[in-house]
């Protein structure tokens, strides 16, 4: 099982984090004043996470690579060692999430925090992940949030915190309406506190450089 996996990489993961995670990245660039770029329904994108976590009343961590596809009506999710082995597959559509791991029979739930949290021993937030990873959050107000390095934290309505750590920035495309560079998240720092309904969990997420990021 997965659970019994990632222990078994903790020690090399750990280091990975602190070697790989623990300064920020940009582009280079003196960072845009102007908002995120245009929310959008399809994307993907690549990167690692790490967790921290509480499993038995003790901090664990992990570290993973990741790739993020999302449509407007589906998001799939591959988990990947450092070496490359696909530790887990999570599709999510509106009705369930399914999480399959190698070898294993596929494992499903209504909602991907229940399952992720049975499966991992964590809490994975997709939900939320299609509108952080891309600068956008829904408030603790329940209005819409929109980032921007002028702008960078947030207390979402499910009670994530979220810190946008470090940007890179994007110049325009043809599908890119508008003028001039616009910036697009790095790193997002994410934490939420132990509550009756879920435990204490804080993630760290570096995006990999985006196409015309990597050209400059």
């Amino acid at each position: 099982m997965l659970k019994k996996l990632l222990p078994l990489t903790l020690v090399c993961l750990s280091l990975s984090a602190c070697s790989t995670l623990s300064s920020p990245f940009s582009s280079g660039a003196a960072p845009s004043a102007n908002t995120v770029a245009p929310y959008r329904e399809q994307v993907e994108l690549t990167g690692r996470l790490n967790v921290v976590y509480q499993k038995d009343d003790k901090p664990e961590s992990a570290t993973v690579n990741f790739n993020w596809q999302q449509t407007a009506q589906r998001t799939d999710v591959t988990l990947y060692s450092p070496v490359g082995s696909t530790l887990a597959t999570i599709a999510v559509t509106p009705r369930e999430a399914v999480l399959t791991q190698s070898g294993k029979a596929p494992r499903s739930a209504p909602d991907v925090d229940t399952l992720s949290a049975q499966m991992l021993g964590w809490s994975l937030p997709v939900s939320g992940l299609r509108d952080w990873l891309q600068g956008y959050a829904v408030g603790a107000d329940g209005k819409r949030f929109v980032a921007s390095p002028a702008n960078d934290s947030v207390t979402t309505k499910d009670g994530w915190r979220l810190r946008y750590v470090s940007w890179q920035e994007v110049g325009q495309n043809a599908a890119d309406k508008t003028p001039g560079a616009l910036p697009q998240p790095r790193r997002i720092d994410a934490e939420r506190n132990a509550s009756a309904q879920a435990d204490a969990v804080s993630l760290r997420i570096v995006l990999d450089p985006a196409p015309s990021a990597q050209a400059q």
